[in-house]
C-alpha cells in the first residue's frame, strides 16, 4: 500500500506541470523575427503599395497576407510596416468590411448552386444555413437593413 502511494506521489509530480492546460512542455511555434530578412528586397512603402494593389483584385487581408508570404515570401508585414494589413486597408480607405460581405454572398450562390444538382447533401444544407446565419448578423451589425 505504502509503495502505491508512493508511485502516485511520483506519477502526480510528473504531470503538475500539464494539469489546467492541453500543452506537454514549452515547444511552441514562435513568430518570424521583427528584423528584416536578408533576402527581402521591397522596403516598407513598396510592400504596402503590394498589399494595396492586391486589396482592390478583392482579395481580403487574411488571404494578402498568405499571398505576401508564399508569392513575395514576405514572412511578417507588421514587423516590416510597423502597421498590420488591415490599418493599411483602413489608412487607404479601402473597406474590409465590404470585401468580407461579397465573399460570404459569393459563397452563399455557389453552395445554391451545387444544392440544385445534388439535393441530398446534408452536409451542404447546413452548411448553407451557417453562411446565411452569418449574413443575416453581418448584415445586422453593420445596419444594413
Amino acid at each position: 500500500m505504502l509503495e502505491n502511494n508512493i508511485m502516485f506521489s511520483a506519477c502526480q509530480k510528473l504531470n503538475m506541470a500539464t494539469m489546467h492546460g492541453h500543452g506537454k512542455g514549452k515547444s511552441r511555434s514562435h513568430a518570424p523575427k521583427s528584423e528584416k530578412p536578408y533576402w527581402l528586397k521591397l522596403e516598407a512603402k513598396e510592400i504596402e503599395d503590394l498589399i494595396i494593389k492586391l486589396a482592390k483584385e478583392g482579395m481580403t487581408s487574411d488571404k494578402i497576407g498568405l499571398v505576401l508570404r508564399d508569392s513575395y515570401s514576405i514572412p511578417n508585414v507588421k514587423s516590416l510596416t510597423k502597421k498590420k494589413i488591415s490599418k493599411i486597408l483602413k489608412e487607404h480607405g479601402i473597406d474590409e468590411g465590404s470585401l468580407n460581405f461579397k465573399n460570404l454572398q459569393k459563397k452563399e450562390e455557389n453552395i445554391k448552386r451545387h444544392l440544385k444538382s445534388n439535393q441530398v447533401d446534408k452536409t451542404a444544407r447546413k452548411g448553407l444555413q451557417l453562411t446565411q446565419a452569418k449574413l443575416h448578423r453581418f448584415k445586422k451589425y453593420h445596419n444594413m437593413y
